[in-house]
């Protein structure tokens, strides 16, 4: 007998680690950022920005410098309300089962940059990591990218969503085009304690065009019923 009770316990809580996460739900008096810039010069480049947000689960770090000439139209857009943050992102339609390339889509994040960059003085470095935090109902998948570039054509999307309201509720996904000489790469994992480990690594060295899409999902529970089957964030 207390051989079974233990045996059920243990299936109770392997199956309690097992389940999908719920959707976060959306404070109140929610809270927004926004920051976009169009920049066009020759000179020495130290940019950085950093997002951390408990409530939301978001973990979000960019940074990079260099000395060249560089070109960058960039936007950044968090909100704890999804339905204040709009945006095009790539091959999501859940409404009309459209195949046009983007939609729109409620979101919990947003980040796109449109750059290029010379220098016969030093490279661009720098690098980008989104994580949605397990420790704070996030579902534990996170990508990275590093770069160290002497010139680079760059326009990358980030998208995030982690709340009810988000039409992409518990995704993380970055879809890129780039074109570099000099050294690019990515990593990114999902990883959930005991039964799951993806992980996926790149790194390029020399003159390269590299087109990239990475996205982690985990269906939430009660998912939205989409009229589409394969709507939402299938590949």
């Amino acid at each position: 007998m207390k051989g079974t009770l233990g045996i059920l316990v243990v299936l109770a809580l392997v199956c309690g680690l097992a389940t999908a996460n719920v959707p976060l739900i959306e404070p109140r008096q929610y809270e927004q950022f926004c920051e976009a810039q169009l920049v066009s010069g020759t000179g020495y480049i130290d940019v950085a920005t950093s997002i951390v947000d408990k409530k939301i689960a978001l973990e979000y770090y960019d940074m990079m410098t260099g000395d060249g000439t560089i070109e960058m139209d960039a936007t950044h857009v968090y909100s704890q309300e999804p339905n204040k943050l709009v945006r095009p992102v790539p091959n999501y339609n859940a409404e009309n089962c459209s195949e046009e390339p983007t939609v729109n889509a409620t979101l919990n994040f947003f980040e796109n940059t449109k750059l290029t960059y010379d220098s016969d003085k030093a490279p661009l470095q720098g690098g980008k990591f989104v994580n949605s935090k397990a420790f704070y109902g996030g579902i534990g998948a996170n990508i990275q990218e590093m770069f160290s570039v002497n010139e680079m054509e760059k326009d990358q999307t980030v998208f995030f969503g982690s709340t009810k309201n988000s039409s992409i509720t518990h995704t993380v996904g970055l879809n890129t085009l780039n074109s570099f000489n000099g050294t690019w790469g990515t990593d990114s994992r999902m990883h959930k304690i005991f039964y799951k480990d993806i992980q996926s690594h790149e790194l390029f060295s020399g003159d390269f065009e590299v087109q990239k899409e990475i996205k982690f999902h985990e269906a939430p529970i009660p998912e939205r019923n989409y009229i589409c089957p394969c709507a939402g964030v299938d590949c």
